[in-house]
């Protein structure tokens, strides 16, 4: 593998690693604030970064060793908007500027495995921080999230309140094998 892409997946392997545990951590918040919804949303959302994190591990089969990784991180507990706005800021930044950077030098270098995982988190990232803003505007109005379905599509990470889809519209598995949260 090209040493760019490597060092990339490697720090996108991290930043999504650290974001599922983050959103773990903030659905515990939220459950304590009593917005039971929105702390599935978050469990939901940090499934879907592990998703992303091992498509990432899993392009980088052929790299071992031991290797020191710097990604984006952010850090802190507020209340579960400020913890929503964080993880709208955090999903935002993956599909404006660190994915799009990263997807082109793995185009240029012809890592066709690292360019699929990354179009899956890119596309994925973009419904997550709708779906943030969405628990983010009733949470600031005091609601919970009044989504009685939350899915997931353990293929590629995108997250649906619509239990009627039948395939996730990024890659196409059926939503008879998304996951219910």
């Amino acid at each position: 593998m090209n040493a760019m892409t490597q060092a990339n997946l490697q720090s996108a392997f991290g930043g999504e690693s650290q974001a599922h545990m983050r959103y773990r951590i903030w659905g515990d918040a939220a459950k304590k604030e009593g917005f039971e919804n929105v702390k599935r949303l978050f469990d939901c959302t940090s499934a879907a970064e592990e998703v992303h994190a091992r498509l990432h591990f899993k392009a980088l089969k052929d790299v071992h060793g031991d290797f020191a990784v710097t990604s984006m991180a952010g850090f802190g507990i507020g209340n579960t908007s400020e913890n929503l706005q964080a993880g709208i800021n955090g999903e935002e930044f993956e599909y404006t500027q660190m994915y799009p950077a990263y997807i082109c030098v793995a185009e240029a270098q012809g890592e066709k495995e690292a360019v699929k995982a990354m179009n899956y988190a890119i596309e994925a990232e973009k419904v997550h921080a709708k779906r943030y803003q969405e628990a983010k505007d009733h949470v600031d109005k005091g609601e919970d999230l009044p989504a009685e379905d939350i899915l997931l599509c353990p293929v590629c990470g995108y997250i649906t309140f619509d239990k009627t889809e039948e395939e996730c519209p990024i890659c196409h598995t059926k939503a008879k094998a998304f996951i219910a949260y």
